[in-house]
């Protein structure tokens, strides 16, 4: 479960790092990118740690917000598994035309 979580977390980031504070990427990065405690980030910023977990997880939740919203890593997940369909398709040859060109409308339909 914490793999998922890191994993999806790292992956909103991506996504809506743009959209936060300069202080909200240090930390994201520093806790999910680099792997810093949390004890180690408020040292580095000589603050207190739990001002460090107040703030990763409030940022955790604006992400989870934008994603909401947004939906682009749900966009990226639906791509990836329609290539993934078609890569399959073309490799093994066993999709016919009309096949590969109804997975090409489904990468189309989900921009």
């Amino acid at each position: 479960m914490l793999l998922e979580k890191t994993t999806r977390m790292n992956f909103l980031f991506d996504f809506y790092q743009a959209l936060l504070t300069e202080k909200q990427r240090s930390y994201m990065e520093l806790y999910y990118l680099d792997d810093h405690s949390l004890g180690e980030i408020a040292e580095s910023y000589s603050i207190s740690r739990q001002a460090v977990y107040d703030n990763i997880r409030r940022t955790e939740a604006m992400l989870e917000e934008y994603e909401d919203k947004l939906r682009l890593f749900e966009k990226f997940q639906q791509r990836q598994q329609v290539l993934k369909q078609m890569t399959d398709a073309i490799m093994n040859g066993s999709a016919t035309v009309e096949e590969q060109l109804a997975l090409v409308e489904q990468l189309k339909e989900s921009d």
